[in-house]
């Protein structure tokens, strides 16, 4: 039983909108799914992935009007990793994101793979990491009508940082409980962070672990990290990960359904959600209606269309 390395990764945003614009517009992702948070239907919740939003490809986002801004703390997913092709492909990102006025780096090595890192609307910071060594977890298949080239476009989500203030808890859920495996360490602005891998290991199955007590703790707000997920092959894998999480005594949602996967959620001691979420079944897209204006609702809130389509903001989807 192996975790086969990140499922997604969901973030708050303010204004659902603005969101939009930047993941479609400027990093050219495709929006699989526009559907409503499936706690509080009256918000969206969007989701970011490759052409058929597969595993490890998918950027979530809770919309929650009128947020503050996040501040970074301890005890909080602290950075998201995309990955693109290779090193000429981040020479593309450093023209197109000049061209959009993105402040961002100029190219820096992270761990023996070159990197740019920048911030999108809501002030997340992400690393566009290239693939040029990667030997780990194949990315995905880029979106056909993105506005950027399939040469250079994201393929998946890479590395995510966590930041925290004790990081030997952390540690010993990811290598005890979880099963990762430590693969390195890095100095990035004269601090360490750990690396580690699960499954075929590479930048589609990778945690940077640092230890940061010099931040106070804070609450999250826009552009913070809500949860990190991991992919499980399968609910027969989900079941035996419920119980090794039950006898490992962390609080936790036991078996969730998803619609789109089945999940677990529990929080290690340092208080980071962690998701387990299954490859399927999967979001069986309608790629005519998806690429537009339809809001898709799981079938226990179809009943409640028009109610809930009142609440939410009308998104313009023409890229």
């Amino acid at each position: 039983m192996e975790l086969k390395g990140l499922h997604h990764i969901s973030i708050f945003t303010d204004n659902a909108r603005k969101n939009f614009d930047f993941y479609t517009k400027v990093l050219g992702l495709r929006l699989v799914k526009k559907t409503v948070n499936q706690d509080d239907p009256y918000t969206y919740h969007l989701y970011y992935a490759d052409e058929t939003g597969s595993p490890g490809t998918t950027v979530t986002f809770f919309e929650v009007p009128n947020i503050a801004p996040n501040r970074p703390g301890r005890n909080q997913i602290s950075a998201m990793g995309l990955r693109v092709p290779n090193d000429a492909a981040l020479d593309y990102w450093d023209e197109r994101l000049d061209g959009f006025q993105v402040f961002h780096s100029k190219g820096e090595m992270q761990f023996g793979r070159k990197v740019i890192r920048f911030k999108d609307a809501d002030g997340l910071t992400i690393y566009l990491v290239s693939d040029e060594k990667n030997q780990g977890v194949a990315g995905g298949q880029p979106w056909e009508g993105s506005p950027v080239p399939p040469e250079f476009a994201i393929q998946g989500l890479g590395p995510v940082r966590f930041s925290v203030y004790k990081k030997e808890k952390t540690d010993h859920v990811l290598t005890k409980v979880m099963g990762f495996k430590r693969v390195g360490t890095y100095e990035d602005k004269e601090r360490f962070l750990t690396v580690y891998q699960t499954g075929a290991g590479g930048t589609g199955a990778e945690i940077h672990l640092e230890a940061r007590p010099d931040l106070e703790q804070r609450n999250l707000g826009a552009g913070g990290v809500h949860h990190v997920a991991f992919r499980v092959a399968d609910d027969a894998e989900m079941m035996e990960w419920n119980e090794r999480i039950a006898e490992a005594n962390y609080p936790n949602s036991g078996f969730i359904d998803r619609y789109y996967f089945h999940s677990l959620y529990f929080r290690e001691p340092n208080g980071l959600l962690f998701e387990l979420a299954t490859d399927g079944p999967g979001f069986r897209t309608d790629f005519e209606v998806e690429h537009g204006t339809y809001v898709e609702l799981p079938p226990k809130f179809e009943g409640r269309r028009a109610e809930i389509e009142a609440h939410l903001t009308p998104l313009d989807t023409d890229i």
